[in-house]
């Protein structure tokens, strides 16, 4: 099963950025964790990270039949972006949605998801370890 994980802007500095909301591990600790539960797994995942939304658009648009399920946090552009939404939409590739922080515990605009309304599932509140559940959720639900 081949998986893509994307990370919208921002999330190439966990450790650095708010650590009392996002935690203290770094962005290089969730590409370990990523890394060791596609081994684990005996997965093939592709990672990406962009701070540019239509990185992130052109990103899921080449992944269309060639990969089978989709991890995303589109991090800010989650509560703005039909682009991205659409994008997911397009490529039809189940997709689940991570949010490291509980963004239901957070500002009013955090609850709003576009991304989300393309996803299958969503995970929020779990730290690094969401990305884990949500790599789990596909291979358990979508896997071949």
């Amino acid at each position: 099963m081949k998986i893509l994980v994307i990370n919208g802007p921002n999330i190439n500095m966990l450790g650095i950025r708010e650590p009392g909301i996002y935690g203290k591990n770094t962005f290089a600790d969730l590409l370990v964790l990523i890394a060791q539960t596609a081994r684990e797994e005996n997965l093939d995942i592709e990672q990406f990270q962009s701070n540019h939304e239509g990185a992130l658009v052109d990103k899921i648009q080449e992944c269309y039949g060639k990969v089978d399920g989709i991890v995303i946090n589109p991090a800010a552009y989650t509560h703005t972006s039909v682009a991205i939404l659409d994008a997911l939409k397009s490529v039809s590739i189940p997709a689940v949605e991570v949010h490291i922080s509980d963004v239901d515990a957070r500002e009013s605009f955090r609850q709003i998801s576009y991304a989300g309304m393309a996803c299958v599932h969503t995970i929020k509140g779990q730290g690094l370890e969401g990305y884990r559940q949500a790599i789990l959720y596909l291979k358990q639900n979508y896997g071949k």
